[in-house]
């Protein structure tokens, strides 16, 4: 086959220009007609390939011809062959014709209308939406009602409602959730600043951003001291307004990720253990009577283990870890494993131990991602650990 120039050519470069968005813009006919360059035989290869070459150019001219674009030609004087008329590029004449060729009249009007439809309702989106017509192409079943739900936030602005609480035809709970990424990107461009909660920040976060309520996080926690429960239970969950709301009799507050931990966590006097709340840390520095007690964390020894005490303490500056040093690393090491994503950021609270050991995990220093994880840890090892930390209350 000819290594030359020709359908393929013409074929690729549209394709490329489509992919890039260019076919998609308001101005893509001032493109045309577009000049594409076809590689050609040299004189040097002529003479070898001259009947390789005849059939090159039957071949384009027919298929120029076919699909409605037209060649460009370039004479070569050749002192054995004499003159010869090469095709050197292919001219597209205009954007129907680009778009026939690959295949994307029905996209082309599809994204058309959508971005009709779009700039009516939020004129301030033209530079995004032509900036990302594929998004909207991969979007366009769900765009009508992505539009519709843009429309009524705008109209409700922070609205103090569930999300499940919204009526608009085939808006859901679901729906909202598995476009809050692409809702983010476009409603912080259409919605006043007065209206979205900067400090909210991800997907998960999607709800509060926006002013609608939050399903409430549960504290989940149990009474350390087998003399103490609460209405008969010592195992409860609470929302953060009724935990806060509690004030029990405790002096130190433990606080682990693992829920097997928590549930086997050892008996100890005037103690009680949370559990389960991993990143959510934060919702415990709402919590007052926390300040008044003592805190201890433990976490995975891993990266992100010290990143959460690290968030902690962002709070609760005087929590202490438990579990979380060197030797319990060293001694449990036909146990570790590796994290999957290590984080390698900075963390300005920890202690100088903590510290060392912290730059040691991410630095590699024992093996690459090293993890172990809170849940194996021998348990005689963490009633040892639960018994000193009483000592230094």
């Amino acid at each position: 086959m000819s290594d030359w120039g020709g359908q393929k050519t013409v074929l690729d470069r549209l394709k490329r220009l489509w992919k890039q968005g260019k076919l998609l813009q308001p101005d893509a006919g001032q493109e045309f007609p577009l000049r594409i360059p076809l590689r050609h035989p040299s004189s040097a290869e002529l003479p070898e390939r001259f009947e390789e070459a005849r059939n090159w150019i039957t071949r384009l001219r027919e298929a120029a011809e076919r699909h409605g674009y037209r060649l460009e030609w370039k004479e070569i004087r050749h002192r054995q062959l004499g003159r010869n008329r090469l095709p050197v590029a292919a001219i597209v004449p205009d954007l129907k014709t680009a778009l026939r060729l690959i295949s994307r009249q029905r996209e082309w009007r599809r994204f058309r209308n959508l971005a009709e439809q779009t700039l009516e309702a939020f004129p301030q989106l033209d530079d995004w939406l032509h900036g990302h017509p594929h998004v909207v192409l991969e979007h366009s079943d769900d765009w009508s009602r992505l539009l519709g739900f843009m429309v009524w936030l705008q109209q409700h602005p922070r609205p103090g409602i569930y999300l499940r609480q919204v009526e608009l035809p085939g808006v859901h709970t679901k729906f909202i959730e598995n476009h809050r990424r692409l809702l983010t990107i476009l409603l912080d461009q259409v919605l006043p600043p007065d209206a979205i909660d900067e400090n909210a920040i991800g997907a998960r976060n999607f709800a509060r951003r926006y002013g609608f309520l939050e399903k409430p996080v549960l504290i989940r926690f149990r009474l350390l001291d087998p003399r103490q429960d609460i209405a008969g239970a010592r195992d409860l969950a609470l929302t953060a307004a009724d935990f806060a709301g509690i004030r029990p009799s405790v002096r130190s507050v433990y606080i682990t990720e693992n829920e097997i931990n928590g549930l086997a966590f050892p008996e100890v006097p005037e103690s009680l253990v949370i559990f389960g709340l991993g990143y959510g840390l934060d919702v415990l520095g709402k919590i007052e009577w926390l300040r008044e007690k003592q805190l201890f964390y433990w976490g995975d020894l891993d990266t992100h283990g010290f990143a959460m005490l690290d968030q902690l303490r962002a709070d609760f500056p005087g929590a202490r870890s438990l579990l979380m040093d060197e030797a319990t690393l060293l001694e449990h090491r036909a146990l570790w494993g590796r994290e999957p994503r290590p984080t390698r950021r900075p963390l300005s609270r920890l202690t100088g131990e903590e510290s060392r050991l912290y730059d040691q995990l991410r630095n590699d220093s024992f093996q690459p991602s090293l993890r172990l994880e809170q849940e194996q840890i021998g348990y005689a090892w963490v009633r040892a650990a639960v018994a000193r930390s009483r000592e230094v209350e």
